[in-house]
């Protein structure tokens, strides 16, 4: 897994730059202001790094960069959830800015968000900037270096902590809610209890209403169907509508003999005759039936009344009421579980539990790695010009349980043999701080899970024998890793598997940055020019062509 190919376009001073990159460690030197970092600037853009307009060359309408990897298989599956899987042995990833600032990515040709870049960057490069020593003096960053080191699972004990603080909250609100949680109760129980006195059914009030209007109007609609009736068949002797349809009926068949017209006559009469019976004995039907005596309308009309009454005093619509007890029900539940503190106390110890123990995990990683880690960097000290020195990782406990564990972690120092070892940033130089911080790097990046290792001028501040350690402790990692250093020290760059030279030109009065591999005679008066300024001499030269020859083909 590593960096295949670099291509840039109109980025800072960069007009075009296609850059290939193979396996081991690649020195790139130059003269200070050439634009080395620009490469390193170019890498963490394309891994999802802040955008900015400063970013493109000057006149310039946006400025790319693309970065080919190779695809390990260990990618698959975060390629294929984020749907960019393109079946290919590379990964190309890919970033424009344009000259208002606004930034894109792509990852395999798909459109990519920049936390998705960043991801992805992760598991790719591992970055040391000239100012990793500052990380060191920060708790954050400190507790960071541990937990990779020993694999601890820091984002689950996170999760574990807010999982037990969100329960807490809910535990401590429901102690405040209280007072106002009873009283709604209350009034939540009451305004139940007076529904379901009425115990309203669904669809009840139309049906109610409709019989109400009716035994309201029970005098006049048994007159008026009685007289219906009464119209129909008399039972007074008197002429009614049967009578009269019967004796029509009568004359029309004596003469339909004669006349064939009446026959179609008689048949209407006939089926007039029928229905006219089918209405009687409805209508005497209607006059029978119990539920419109008058006499029981004074207990449908309490009801109708006390319906309106309780609707009224609750503030509801009348044929609202069977719902809104449902509702109130649920809510009146709902109180009830938020209330029940006892509920609430053994999530928050459940919660509490979960806590513990991915706290007491971690803190066991941290116990066993602290050693360990220590160990190491105090070996690479040796060999960095700090002899005697030694390194350690406290784990102080702290008082109370953290987001980030029990215990927190600090990096102490002893720069010199015989001197007792105190936190870092209160007896370590700049220099040493440096040097630490490339001792460290060295250390936990060999570790790692990134295919490649950028090292930006983090050997600053040291030369002489030390320096010749960096480069050959790079060019060490450099077997495992594909490593990617900016330096201007000429030991380290000695030291290399390939070297790339990082020159600056003016062409038509606009300052472009150019790179170039160096091999051969071209990279031994680079070296020479490292070791002795622009001037070269025949010094130079000759300890140039000795450092190179003196590193394994």
């Amino acid at each position: 897994m590593a960096l295949r190919h670099l291509s840039l376009r109109d980025f800072v001073i960069v007009r075009e730059l296609e850059l290939e990159l193979a396996q081991g460690f690649t020195a790139l030197t130059g003269e200070t202001g050439a634009g080395k970092s620009i490469l390193v600037d170019a890498v963490q853009l394309a891994l999802g790094g802040r955008g900015d307009a400063l970013w493109v060359r000057e006149g310039a309408d946006r400025c790319e960069i693309s970065a080919e990897f190779d695809a390990p298989a260990t990618l698959g599956p975060w390629l294929q959830d984020n749907g960019m899987d393109s079946g290919e042995p590379t990964l190309l990833l890919r970033r424009s800015i344009d000259a208002g600032g606004r930034s894109r990515g792509w990852i395999n040709g798909a459109r990519a968000t920049m936390q998705q870049l960043r991801e992805l960057g992760e598991m790719l490069v591992d970055i040391h900037g000239q100012h990793a020593w500052q990380s060191l003096t920060r708790p954050a960053a400190v507790r960071a270096l541990l937990d990779a080191h020993a694999g601890a699972d820091a984002d689950g004990l996170l999760q574990a902590w807010q999982d037990w603080q969100q329960q807490l909250q809910a535990l401590r609100d429901a102690h405040e809610r209280q007072a106002t949680l009873a009283d709604r109760q209350q009034q939540l129980q009451w305004q139940i209890d007076q529904v379901e006195k009425l115990a309203p059914q669904s669809g009840e009030w139309e049906e109610l209403n409709q019989r109400h209007t009716r035994l309201a109007n029970a005098q006049a609609l048994l007159a008026a169907a009685q007289a219906a009736q009464q119209a129909l068949e008399a039972e007074d002797g008197s002429a009614d509508a049967l009578q009269a349809l019967t004796e029509a009926q009568a004359q029309l068949q004596g003469q339909s003999r004669i006349e064939p017209e009446f026959d179609a006559v008689l048949e209407m009469l006939q089926g007039a005759e029928a229905q006219l019976r089918e209405a009687a004995r409805s209508l005497r039907s209607y006059c029978s039936r119990s539920d419109l005596d008058p006499e029981s309308f004074d207990a449908l009309d309490a009801r109708v009344g006390h319906w309106h009454e309780l609707a009224r005093r609750l503030h509801v619509a009348p044929d609202a009421l069977p719902e809104q007890l449902q509702r109130w029900q649920a809510e009146l539940d709902a109180l009830g579980a938020a209330a029940d503190t006892a509920r609430l106390q053994a999530q928050v110890d459940a919660a509490r539990q979960h806590y513990d123990q991915a706290a007491s995990a971690v803190s066991a990683r941290r116990h066993e790695a602290a050693p360990r880690l220590a160990d190491a960097v105090t070996a690479a000290m040796q060999q960095l010009g700090m002899e005697g020195g030694v390194f350690e990782v406290a784990l102080q406990a702290t008082r109370e349980p953290t987001a980030h564990g029990l215990e927190s972690p600090r990096l102490r120092v002893a720069a010199h043999a015989g001197t007792t070892p105190h936190d870092i940033d209160r007896v370590a130089s700049g220099g040493e701080l440096s040097r630490l911080a490339l001792a460290i790097a060295v250390t936990t990046s060999a570790r790692g899970a990134a295919g490649t290792l950028v090292f930006d001028e983090v050997d600053a501040g040291v030369g002489g024998a030390v320096a010749d350690t960096v480069g050959r402790l790079l060019r060490e990692l450099g077997q495992e890793r594909q490593v990617l250093c900016v330096t201007h020290l000429a030991q380290v760059a000695a030291c290399a598997h390939q070297h790339l030279h990082v020159s600056k030109d003016s062409r038509a009065g606009a300052t472009e940055s150019t790179v170039r591999p160096v091999a051969g005679e071209d990279r031994t008066h680079e070296i020479a020019r490292m070791l002795g300024g622009s001037k070269i001499s025949r010094t130079s030269l000759a300890h140039a062509r000795e450092m190179l020859q003196e590193m394994p083909s």
